[in-house]
């Protein structure tokens, strides 16, 4: 069957511009301003708040209880999208999967989710490359950072180094979980204390000295920031007194990779794209759905005969010629 991607039509469906892909392609990140509208924000946000303190907790808190309080038990929480109808919503974002579908599309699946707090005097993250965390085959991984709260250096927004993501995924020490095949490279060094937050015990800060300065990227509630998973990025604790830096970040890679994680989880077989959902497109490999029925926007055929689609071939006198079936070749 003739397969043939096109964006499904919506009225407040986000198109993206040449030069927003150039950008994302040459720098490795794109910051998209105001996707998400105030209320899908404050939807957002309310929930935020209502996960304070996670209901798996046995950590009882007093109602009024100071953030010191609230956050000795933890700072963000991971993959709620599976356990939280509000979660799956914010992961399958309409258009936030229109960025994704330009971008790494057409086919998307949905990986995980993560909730971040950073309050006051907490949080951050020292550098690291996510698809160092989570692997796809082919490596197709992308973040989407969509920020809750003003995010700004004193409250611990995101930096990354533009154009890092060029670089390969540096690999642990230990023998599994790596992106490219073992003896390949001459020279790609094993590391060790990724994400650590002292640069000095971080082996990727020898990296990041290849390149120029790191840029911070402030964001606006709405705003989003799609990020490379090979680009190296961190993020400093929250070193405000008084506010916040809530955060709904998730991942994403195209639905034709081979995805042999699920954040720890225990799965079936050799990978865990059945654990996943299919978000845009289609796929020939296994997929979830929307456990809690967020629609998607999925491929479907319409109008073809079966038939191969028409596809570019060299010609005898060396043109290239749109052609159909065998008989069009001769």
């Amino acid at each position: 069957m003739a397969y043939i991607p096109r964006a499904v039509e919506r009225a407040d469906r986000y198109r993206v511009k040449v030069d927003e892909y150039v950008h994302y392609q040459r720098n490795g990140y794109l910051k998209v301003e105001r996707l998400i509208s105030q209320g899908d924000v404050q939807r957002l946000l309310e929930w935020a708040e209502s996960r304070r303190q996670p209901r798996t907790s046995t950590v009882q808190h007093p109602e009024k209880a100071s953030i010191d309080e609230v956050f000795k038990t933890q700072t963000r929480i991971h993959q709620l999208h599976r356990v939280d109808p509000t979660a799956e919503w914010g992961l399958l974002h309409p258009r936030v999967l229109d960025v994704l579908e330009a971008l790494i599309g057409p086919d998307v699946l949905a990986l995980q989710s993560m909730l971040f707090f950073n309050p006051p005097g907490m949080g951050g993250q020292g550098w690291h490359q996510d698809s160092y965390y989570i692997t796809t085959y082919p490596d197709t991984l992308i973040g989407a950072w969509i920020a809750l709260d003003p995010a700004d250096e004193r409250n611990g927004c995101l930096w990354v180094i533009p154009g890092s993501h060029c670089e390969p995924i540096y690999p642990p020490t230990f023998a599994y979980n790596r992106v490219h095949t073992e003896g390949a490279f001459e020279d790609l060094f094993e590391v060790e204390n990724v994400s650590h937050l002292d640069d000095e015990m971080n082996a990727l800060t020898k990296v990041v000295r290849k390149y120029p300065a790191p840029i911070p990227v402030p964001m606006q509630p709405g705003d989003v920031l799609f990020f490379h998973g090979h680009i190296l990025h961190r993020s400093y604790p929250n070193r405000t007194t008084d506010r916040f830096r809530r955060a709904y970040v998730c991942h994403y890679c195209n639905a034709r990779s081979w995805v042999p994680w699920n954040h720890g989880e225990p799965y079936e077989g050799d990978s865990a794209n059945d654990k996943h959902i299919l978000a845009r497109g289609s796929t020939h490999l296994p997929y979830a759905a929307p456990r809690f029925g967020t629609p998607v926007y999925l491929y479907t055929p319409s109008g073809d005969d079966g038939s191969a689609p028409p596809r570019m071939m060299g010609m005898e006198d060396g043109m290239m010629q749109t052609v159909q079936t065998a008989a069009d070749r001769v």
